[in-house]
């Protein structure tokens, strides 16, 4: 599909008074790139060579290596019919194998389409449906959400991977990985999911050619799925310049980070843009050493740290808050950590200082969106750095505050209006939806991100509301539409309003309000059954989207149009849990 906007110049920007306060010697603009994600990752492996690429409790992988495998599952995936232009679903966990995939996929000038091995088939029909991939490669233990899909409904072929086979062998017979569904028996550990292909046959075809032709860098790389602005579910269309300028850019923002001398412990999903961009393309540009976590587990963490310390440590604040607090109990040494990002959710004093207690370096905000690839502004790694505050633009990122009802007029200075971001990280438009790219891209290169902000005179911008009732929960994007949605399904339900409430200062937590359908009205919580709804709702919802409270209403408020005022119900909410 064609980008919907413009390619990015520097031509007729604004000025960027911001910079002022930028750490001594980050640029003010970064040199766009002109090449592909794909010849950036060449690079690396030519230069790299035997450096230590990929780190999954202590199985190593070489960049040479990495880009030998890249080259091996392009072929494979050639001759399952992939070509430049297809949609390919990858469907895993942190791993070697998503490395390995996401760059096969590009080196054929396919596009990539991140999905959360998680999600149920409730959850993957609808984007399935909108993007249309025909090849999918997945973790094999959630292989059958879309084997099991009628004909039609779900990709022709799927690639399945067993996670176990990149892990050191005394670790594979032990079946040592954190995740309870690889514990397996040994005679398990070469089966192949039923009416899938298995990875390993992909890495037996001899290298894709060299001459094969490559993707560019305006071409379409990435349809990563949001709800962002939009309330449901929609691919926003990154290039591979959109993600190259967005690893430049964090590039610029860590000044002093070295080539090959730094080590990113890969915490966040790298099906989710944050985790993409830290990993699959930053921290491959910086031909760094990225230590794999295929879930977070604070035991595996520190493991790691006293084997291979990190230096790059970002994260949501959650993570920040149980490494401080383990680190400290066990007396390990963290110092090594210099470059701590936090994005997602709001970052709380208290977390800073507990992090900065046992870490090398400053926890810094920052704030993105799926949108602008993702990330927008930060603060600082300098003493600059406003704690409370998401930061700064990035090098060749601008801002406005606007009116939210006319985004063409800005706001007066130090009031509160609506974020708009322009950069060469903003997203090309939405996959299939042309009305929803136009309310967007303001002018065709404003992002309009919904969030309502103040920024002080030099030029740090604090969130103060959100115009989408979005809920942002331990860094993941829950749409209230979409559970309420399932709520609305069950019997004893007539309607429900799902709402974020910070409960206990750590962030959102989704709760929901219901009205009882009925018959089942009347009855008191005895109707309700909380935890037997709750437990409904993880057959339809992953479960970070699965209300964490289900409370009963005689009525929702609503508006004289009909809307419930979703405000109103997380006042009765707060109110009945004892936060107000």
């Amino acid at each position: 599909m064609t980008p919907a906007a413009p390619r990015f110049s520097y031509d007729d920007v604004p000025p960027a008074p911001w910079t002022a306060h930028y750490q001594p010697g980050v640029p003010e603009r970064i040199e766009l790139p002109t090449e592909s994600l794909v010849a950036m990752l060449e690079r690396s492996v030519a230069e790299a060579g035997d450096a230590i690429a990929l780190d999954l409790m202590g199985a190593t992988t070489t960049y040479r290596e990495l880009g030998e495998q890249v080259a091996r599952a392009a072929a494979g995936l050639a001759q399952l019919g992939v070509g430049a232009g297809d949609r390919v679903v990858i469907m895993l966990p942190n791993c070697p194998q998503h490395v390995i995939a996401f760059y096969a996929v590009l080196r054929l000038g396919a596009v990539v389409v991140e999905h959360n091995p998680l999600y149920t088939v409730d959850e993957l029909r609808p984007v399935l449906a909108d993007h249309g991939a025909r090849h999918a490669i997945v973790w094999d233990r959630a292989a059958d959400k879309l084997t099991g899909l009628p004909a039609g409904e779900g990709p022709e072929t799927v690639v399945s991977v067993n996670l176990l086979h990149a892990l050191p062998r005394t670790k594979r017979l032990a079946l040592a990985l954190p995740l309870p569904a690889l514990r397996r028996t040994r005679a398990k550990l070469h089966a192949e999911a039923p009416g899938t292909i298995a990875w390993e046959r992909l890495l037996r075809r001899a290298p894709l050619p060299a001459d094969h032709p490559r993707p560019g860098v305006d071409d379409l790389a990435v349809i990563q799925y949001t709800s962002g602005t939009t309330g449901r579910p929609r691919g926003a269309m990154l290039t591979h310049l959109n993600l190259h300028a967005n690893a430049l850019q964090g590039e610029a923002w860590m000044h002093g980070a070295q080539y090959r001398q730094e080590v990113f412990y890969a915490l966040l999903p790298m099906f989710h843009a944050f985790g993409m961009t830290l990993y699959l393309t930053y921290g491959v540009l910086k031909q760094a050493r990225l230590v794999l976590f295929p879930s977070f587990d604070v035991d595996q963490v520190l493991t790691a740290a006293k084997r291979v310390p990190p230096t790059v440590y970002c994260a949501v604040p959650p993570i920040y808050e149980r490494t401080a607090n383990a680190v400290r109990e066990r007396g390990i040494d963290l110092t090594s950590a210099k470059y701590c990002i936090s994005g997602a959710m709001k970052l709380n004093d208290s977390t800073v200082e507990a992090w900065e207690e046992v870490s090398g370096g400053l926890l810094v905000e920052g704030y993105g969106m799926t949108e602008a690839s993702p990330v927008a502004l930060g603060n600082p790694f300098w003493p600059t750095r406003r704690t409370g505050t998401i930061g700064v633009p990035f090098p060749s990122t601008w801002m406005r505050v606007a009116d939210p009802e006319d985004p063409s007029q800005d706001v007066a200075p130090g009031e509160p209006g609506e974020l708009l971001i322009m950069g060469p990280q903003v997203f090309q438009g939405y996959w299939n939806d042309a009305e929803a790219t136009a309310g967007a891209l303001h002018e065709g290169r404003w992002l309009r991100t919904g969030d309502i902000v103040t920024v002080d005179e030099d030029g740090f911008a604090t969130i103060v509301d959100r115009l989408k009732e979005l809920i942002i929960t331990g860094g993941f994007n829950v749409s209230p539409s979409e559970v309420e949605a399932v709520l609305e399904t069950h019997p004893a339900i007539a309607e429900a309003a799902v709402v974020g409430v910070d409960a206990d200062g750590r962030g959102e937590q989704v709760m929901a309000a219901v009205v009882l359908a009925e018959g089942a009205a009347g009855t008191g919580a005895a109707a309700l059954h909380e935890a037997e709804v709750r437990e409904y709702c993880r057959e339809h919802l992953a479960r970070y989207k699965v209300p964490r409270r289900i409370l009963e209403l005689d009525e929702l408020p609503h508006s004289m149009l009909g809307k419930v005022m979703r405000r109103q119900v997380r006042e009765q909410v707060e109110r009945a849990i004892g936060t107000a």
